[in-house]
């Protein structure tokens, strides 16, 4: 506890001086969101698991148009990139705060200070897992209706999560980030990374079709070595006798040398050449409820993940 009202006091400090009128429509008070899992994890190096994960996003808004806003991160799991908890292994019931931030938008955009996520929108298979943290600080720049600037500076370097709102001791994480929009099929992302000890180039380029389908393309090239992170796939939704369903799927190549860059991202399974699909659907007698089928191989590792979600939001 006191380390987490220290980082919250470490969050609002600095952030004071950047307050700006707000287009959000938020009204001020207390809102969170819950989102619950349960899974069946089969590999073929390990005994299979009977999983479960819980994610906490509480917000607390001060203003009646959400400019202003504390947010924190709680969830289950032992690693940066893991939220699971594994049923009957004592060692195993974990949970961890692993964000407490101040958040300020504005109509030129947002400004994020304290132990921030690792993400300003969507993740990316080339992006840092969803459930990490950074220390440090975010601007995100509204260039034009299509167009973002973003710019993280701060501390990659505890792993942890016991340790995740540790407040920075060094600035070894630098991230600037071009995303734009072509039109309504093409888009891309662009970005200059400096973490884990390396330099690192990553781009990203998606085709939306006018079928709900979406193509994309990822690249994620250390400067300082030979080494990179290759990911082409197809993600996008259909229906069969009128029920939607989603899916997922992508065929990757991660070099050995390119070191904790790629172990960080989302859904790190091993080095070499990989290939993972997913398939989902809504449960229509529980409201916010989906299940999911899940496929992973990595070299000679595979892994069949399936189970259900639940998402719960609260004002």
């Amino acid at each position: 506890m006191y380390r987490f009202l220290t980082a919250v006091l470490f969050c609002a400090s600095p952030v004071v001086a950047l307050a700006q009128n707000s287009d959000t429509d938020s009204a001020a008070g207390y809102s969170h969101r819950l989102d619950l899992q349960a899974r069946f994890d089969d590999r073929s190096d390990r005994d299979h698991r009977n999983q479960y994960r819980i994610r906490y996003y509480p917000q607390w808004t001060f203003d009646d148009d959400g400019s202003w806003s504390v947010n924190s991160f709680i969830v289950t799991g032992d690693d940066f990139g893991s939220s699971h908890n594994t049923i009957g292994d004592g060692n195993s019931q974990k949970i961890y705060v692993r964000r407490a931030y101040v958040r300020h938008t504005s109509s030129w955009g947002k400004t994020e200070v304290g132990i921030i996520p690792t993400y300003k929108g969507r993740v990316s298979s080339s992006g840092l897992s969803k459930d990490g943290w950074i220390a440090g600080i975010r601007q995100v720049v509204e260039l034009d209706s299509d167009s973002l600037l973003d710019i993280v500076v701060g501390e990659l370097d505890e792993t942890d999560p016991a340790k995740a709102l540790h407040l920075p001791e060094q600035a070894n994480y630098i991230e600037v980030e071009y995303t734009t929009k072509i039109n309504d099929f093409h888009s891309y992302e662009l970005s200059l990374e400096r973490m884990t000890g390396g330099n690192f180039l990553r781009g990203e380029y998606r085709y939306k079709t006018g079928l709900n389908h979406t193509l994309f393309f990822e690249l994620i090239r250390r400067l300082d070595e030979p080494d990179s992170k290759t990911v082409a796939g197809l993600t996008g939704d259909f229906a069969i006798n009128n029920t939607p369903l989603s899916y997922f799927a992508h065929y990757s190549y991660v070099s050995e040398g390119i070191g904790p860059r790629a172990e960080l991202t989302e859904d790190f399974l091993g080095t070499g050449h990989g290939f993972s699909a997913e398939l989902s659907g809504r449960i229509n007698a529980v409201d916010d409820m989906e299940w999911f089928v899940r496929f992973d191989v990595v070299d000679s590792t595979t892994r069949l993940l399936t189970g259900i979600a639940v998402s719960l939001d609260k004002d």
